[in-house]
């Protein structure tokens, strides 16, 4: 879990700074805010295609979304469902 956090962690802010960087040189015209508008939407865009992607494989791999949990539960989320149930 820690790793795809540390790996988000540099995808999206390097994919926003590689793209402000290509449309300033892409387009120089451009003022630095439209740039960074134009990267920032991108960059949201992209992010709302991964989450939905992976909301879709979720919903097609699990017989039942709210209980079901598969190959990334660990000892630590067992607990935290345990303690939660027991309350």
């Amino acid at each position: 879990m820690l790793l795809t956090l540390a790996w988000g962690s540099l995808f999206f802010p390097g994919l926003f700074a590689l793209c402000t960087w290509g449309l300033r040189r892409a387009r120089p015209e451009w003022t630095g805010y439209d740039c960074v508008m134009i990267s920032t939407r991108l960059v949201s865009s992209v992010q709302a295609v991964l989450a939905t992607g992976s909301g879709i494989v979720i919903v097609c791999y699990c017989k039942n979304v709210v209980s079901d949990r598969g190959l990334g539960e660990t000892w630590g989320t067992s607990l935290l469902a345990a303690s939660s149930w027991q309350n």
